[in-house]
């Protein structure tokens, strides 16, 4: 299958369709709406089926294979956030929440994308580790984890009043946080309901039994496909709804979710070498590393930061990130891991 082939058949997949009809029965102003409890549900649905699967993946490795390469997913994972949430906050007038939401996504990973990678490097017979889901599992949490961290901490740090000589100094950092109140919001991201579940889940399919597993495949794997599809009609109604706030940002928004890509599948393709993967490994990576979540990381961030905008981080992550790396990403990916292994 060629990368245009490819290309026509993720954007042509049900899931973003539904996501397209969501946005086009806004614009046809429709009372298309998912009632709040179905919505609800389809969230925690989809944290826990993704979580279960992952951890089945992670289970089926050995662990001499993909102990470096789990690691580097997972240092990849907690980075990435970091950098944008810190460029955001200095180069947009991003809120708090919005800049987190924003840097969950693109620390996150795409598994559509994922699948689009694999499926062109084994077109083109290039091989590559048996492990990569594994990875793919390991960088779908961390990312949110942190960026719902930062979220919450920098929130705690921005609305401490001084008292006086002796006081908590206003910083706008954790470092001005007491050693409690660190403990505090940190119980209180890894407590979230989307982080139970993300981890909740992994940590259940990572230690099930197989035929135990089985048993639950009818709804945690075969069902998966038309949930998501119901969870993305409802996400694209939700963005149009909010499309009009993306443009009094859209061009510095519009340029992060190029650029960011660029960079983060060149600096996956740089660790993936470093630490002796293969060159199709190493696409796969980079791949990993340049996709934006819009399955795991909005369903996390729906639950936890309520108040984030998604015309912000739907736009980014579906509407630019995802198409822009199906199709001129991957081809780009390529060439730079063929470079780099030349």
């Amino acid at each position: 299958m060629s990368v245009a082939e490819l290309a026509a058949a993720n954007l042509l997949s049900p899931a973003i369709l539904c996501f397209g009809l969501g946005l086009f029965a806004v614009a046809l102003r429709s009372d298309l709406k998912l009632p709040d409890s179905i919505a609800a549900f389809l969230s925690i649905y989809l944290m826990l089926a993704i979580g279960l699967k992952g951890g089945a993946a992670l289970s089926q490795q050995p662990l001499s294979e993909v102990a470096k390469p789990v690691l580097a997913a997972f240092a990849l994972g907690c980075a990435i956030p970091l950098w944008c949430f810190a460029l955001l906050r200095r180069f947009t007038q991003l809120s708090l929440a919005d800049a987190a939401a924003l840097a969950a996504h693109y620390g996150s990973v795409s598994a559509v994308t994922f699948a689009a990678a694999t499926s062109l490097l084994d077109s083109q017979k290039i091989a590559y580790e048996g492990f990569m889901p594994a990875v793919l599992a390991v960088m779908e949490i961390p990312a949110i984890v942190i960026a719902i961290g930062l979220a919450k901490v920098a929130q705690y740090a921005r609305n401490l009043q001084p008292v006086g000589q002796g006081s908590i100094a206003m910083t706008g950092g954790p470092a001005s946080m007491p050693a409690g109140s660190v403990s505090s919001v940190l119980s209180e991201v890894l407590s979230s309901k989307s982080i139970v579940l993300l981890a909740g889940g992994m940590i259940i399919g990572a230690l099930a039994d197989p035929q135990s597993m089985a048993k639950v495949k009818p709804v945690f794997v075969d069902l998966f496909q038309g949930m998501l599809c119901l969870f993305l009609l409802d996400l694209g109604r939700i963005t149009a709804s909010h499309m009009s706030d993306f443009r009094s940002v859209g061009l510095r928004l519009g340029a992060f979710a190029i650029a960011m890509p660029l960079l983060h599948g060149l600096i996956g393709i740089l660790v993936a070498r470093a630490i002796g993967m293969s060159e199709g490994g190493a696409i796969i990576m980079g791949t990993l590393a340049a996709s934006a979540s819009y399955i795991a990381a909005p369903a996390a961030v729906r639950m936890a930061l309520p108040e984030a905008n998604p015309g912000y981080y739907l736009t980014c992550s579906l509407a630019i990130t995802f198409p822009f790396n199906v199709v001129a990403g991957l081809p780009i990916y390529v060439a730079l891991a063929q470079w780099f292994y030349a």
